[in-house]
């Protein structure tokens, strides 16, 4: 550590010492620093030739290590003489950030990468979120970043936004930004903190540092609080993306800290409206079919065009990508590049078109959102059995349809429709509760695809029968009085007690009791304290 620090060079600027390697750097950037300020009063310590002859001799040492120090994955220099952080990775499976994107071939980028908004009038969608009268987009306007959750299902726009935003830091007058892209899918905490000390050092020299984290929740609890500390300090404005519900999946105190965007589905008409732009980028021409049909396009009319594809097709991509626009995007990149290359088989001189049923063909199914474990796995259960609870038989069918169709377990299903046959309806029709165990126990045998029928047909059953909460309500009444009640619970009264043995029966257990009905016997079955109570007629 001595060593170190003999060999460690004083900066003419500001005096702090620094190791030879990284002396020329900090002296420009300190000079730069000084100049972009506008003040005209000169620097109080000037240049001596004791401190040329040092810069002289770090300059000859950094140039003698230049070529190992570009090659380190850590750093790399950009266009204005500061350092920022590039991804630690160097994998082909490491997320790309903006710069790097600038160095990818054009060709192997994926059209929904290309599609990706630079700024917010060019952002689609989320109107809600970031609409002219939003409180984002005010703040984005004004250049100000604030901490934010970016919480919404996948394809609706949460890293288009985080994209938008890395521009505006790109393009913020006097460089008061700069932005670090890190996802938590492959990056881990120790990355986190290198680009925490970048970040810091930046902030000596009037830098803000955005750090936008991609799968923000695949960080556990505890390693999530290495935000925490640096968040209020102001060393980092982060801005988190997620598609799992933020309020079982991050830190509370993270949460405090950082206002909660939510994002929906993307509309029809959004996904449309961008469908129709990556055509127009992708060199391809929207036209009506019936008029295609009767014109005729050819290459030789639409020079520049590579494809046609009509409305009604962009229309159907739209409808059957369930809000997703990276689905959206897919799936018209996998058509274009399938009829184009078949186009290009047979040389055909005429433009080549993306009919619906050559769209159909290629993608052969639409795409339907559904997690398991996630929120869609509650939200729609919940459908499930508010409806059946209402009674609305159509609904109830639809809700259970989308479950199996996302691949729900019938067990599952099963089990909770057992439920809603004893909680809804319970003794208004008592031959529910049997049908609802004999389905599942079918279930168990048949398995799906088979037992989906046995699915439905007990789930109308109960959607149909007569409701009665009558039983919930009296289990919930009781419930509530035997946990609130003050003191000590009242004991069995003596004549309802077990009596096995010769002193018990002595201590007068079971004494007086009889089998008789309780109009008739004469005795109370409740403890003295509640003899009065009536869990069934208190709702």
């Amino acid at each position: 550590m001595s060593s170190q620090e003999d060999n460690a060079i004083e900066c003419p600027v500001c005096s702090k010492k620094f190791s030879t390697i990284v002396i020329e750097n900090h002296v420009s950037k300190c000079l730069f620093l000084n100049e972009s300020t506008g003040n005209e009063i000169s620097m109080k310590r000037s240049f001596s030739k004791e401190d040329n002859f040092v810069i002289k001799k770090a300059k000859h040492s950094f140039e003698g290590n230049i070529q190992s120090f570009t090659k380190s994955p850590s750093r790399l220099s950009n266009q204005d003489g500061f350092e920022h952080e590039k991804e630690k990775s160097t994998s082909k499976n490491a997320p790309l950030t903006i710069a790097d994107r600038r160095t990818v071939s054009k060709d192997s980028v994926p059209l929904a990468e290309k599609m990706r908004p630079v700024n917010i009038m060019s952002y689609i969608g989320q109107t809600h979120v970031i609409g002219p009268q939003s409180m984002l987009y005010q703040l984005l306007s004004k250049t100000e970043i604030p901490n934010i959750i970016l919480w919404g299902p996948p394809g609706c726009g949460k890293t288009s936004l985080a994209n938008v935003i890395a521009n505006i830091c790109k393009h913020c007058p006097g460089g008061k930004y700069r932005f670090v892209k890190l996802s938590a899918a492959m990056s881990g905490v120790s990355d986190v903190k290198e680009a925490i000390t970048i970040a810091s050092n930046e902030l000596k020299f009037g830098r803000s540092t955005v750090m936008f984290m991609d799968e923000i929740h695949r960080f556990n609890k505890i390693q999530q609080d290495i935000f925490l500390p640096h968040i209020e300090s102001g060393v980092i404005t982060l801005i988190g993306a997620t598609t799992e519900n933020p309020s079982f999946n991050l830190n509370s105190a993270l949460l405090s800290r950082c206002r909660v965007i939510v994002l929906e589905k993307l509309s029809i008409e959004n996904l449309i409206t961008i469908l129709e732009k990556a055509v127009q980028a992708s060199k391809g021409l929207i036209c009506d079919i019936t008029q295609k049909k009767s014109l005729g396009v050819s290459n030789s009319s639409c020079a520049d065009s590579k494809f046609s594809i009509d409305k009604d097709t962009i229309k159907w991509l739209a409808e059957t990508s369930d809000g997703d626009a990276r689905i959206a995007l897919g799936g018209l990149e996998l058509a274009i590049q399938s009829q184009i290359s078949k186009n290009n088989e047979v040389a055909s001189q005429d433009l080549t078109l993306l009919s619906l049923d050559d769209i159909k063909e290629s993608l052969k199914k639409s795409h339907m959102l559904y997690d398991r474990k996630g929120d869609q796995h509650f939200d729609i259960i919940s459908a499930l059995h508010k409806s059946v609870r209402a009674g609305d038989e159509n609904a109830s069918l639809y809700w259970l349809t989308r479950m199996m169709s996302g691949g729900e377990d019938p067990m599952y299903i099963a089990r909770r429709l057992v439920r809603m046959a004893s909680e809804d309806i319970g003794l208004a029709d008592p031959k529910a509760l049997g049908i609802a165990v004999h389905t599942m126990n079918a279930c168990k045998i048949l398995g799906m695809p088979e037992c989906d029928v046995l699915l439905a047909q007990c789930t109308t059953y109960l959607a149909r029968a007569p409701k009665s909460r009558l039983m919930e309500d009296a289990l919930r009444a009781a419930q509530h009085l035997v946990s609130n009640y003050r003191g000590a619970q009242p004991p069995v009264p003596l004549h309802l007690r077990n009596a096995p043995t010769k002193l018990m029966k002595n201590l007068d257990y079971g004494k007086g009791y009889n089998m008789l009905n309780k109009n008739e016997s004469g005795l109370i079955y409740l403890p003295e304290e509640l003899k009065n109570i009536d869990f069934f007629n208190e709702k």
